[in-house]
């Protein structure tokens, strides 16, 4: 193994040691989450034509496990380095900055696409679930867990201590991926809500991984991939020029 192919598996080696807390967790409380307003609104709330309200929650509460566990794994393996003070082993190595970011990222991806997966698998025994268009899953999925896990590595670049990283998780991760059609179409909210949420990239992850499964959609899903593929270049750019410059790693 080269140097970047053993930065992403000491990564994934990490999350996967304790993977009771960072697998089996996030699927049990999305679990708890499709069980509670599944069995609560299934008789009272349609969303699409011959679609059930529970197997319409287990996509959207599929992405959104996926998604905040892409963002959890850079930033709290960065932060948890810079608080420790062993990220100054990485940077004795002639790592490139290039390397740092496919393994950081790709190691989000992981985490991300395999508790995504558990979500999926264990929803399937309490509803059934088509595949309308695969293709469609997989890219935004793909896609969802890479933006989030370089949205991580920014937070985790830029915050010194847990509860600056905390902050931006809870204030702004949490609030957009639950603003974001997890647990309604966004056409059963009001008119400036609706232009809200346009405004909102969690939105066209959720939708357009939501689109792959039932062949419907809020929007067109080429629009979604476009806005999602536009939104992980330029947080990607961002993250690469952070971590060119060493900003707050090598001082």
């Amino acid at each position: 193994m080269n140097g970047w192919q053993t930065l992403l598996y000491k990564e994934i080696l990490r999350f996967w040691k304790v993977a009771f807390q960072t697998i089996a967790g996030p699927v049990l409380t999305a679990m708890l989450y499709l069980l509670i307003f599944g069995h609560a609104l299934e008789d009272h709330v349609k969303v699409y034509d011959q679609v059930s309200y529970t197997a319409f929650l287990v996509p959207g509460l599929a992405m959104m496990s996926l998604l905040q566990n892409a963002f959890a794994n850079s930033s709290s393996s960065l932060i948890m380095s810079k608080v420790m003070g062993n990220l100054v082993f990485l940077l004795l190595t002639p790592l490139s900055y290039w390397h740092w970011f496919v393994a950081y990222v790709g190691a989000a991806v992981v985490r991300g696409v395999v508790v995504g997966a558990g979500v999926f698998v264990i929803s399937s025994l309490f509803t059934s679930i088509s595949f309308a268009q695969p293709f469609f899953i997989v890219a935004f999925a793909v896609m969802g867990a890479a933006l989030m896990g370089t949205l991580g590595l920014i937070a985790g670049l830029w915050a010194e201590k847990f509860d600056q990283l905390a902050a931006f998780q809870n204030f702004v991760v949490m609030p957009m991926t639950f603003l974001s059609g997890v647990f309604y179409s966004i056409h059963s909210l009001p008119a400036f809500w609706q232009t809200v949420s346009h405004f909102n990239p969690f939105f066209y992850m959720i939708d357009g991984f939501r689109f792959g499964f039932f062949g419907v959609s809020d929007v067109s899903p080429w629009l979604s991939m476009s806005v999602v593929g536009a939104s992980l270049l330029a947080v990607s750019v961002l993250a690469l020029a952070l971590l060119r410059s060493g900003y707050k790693i090598r001082s």
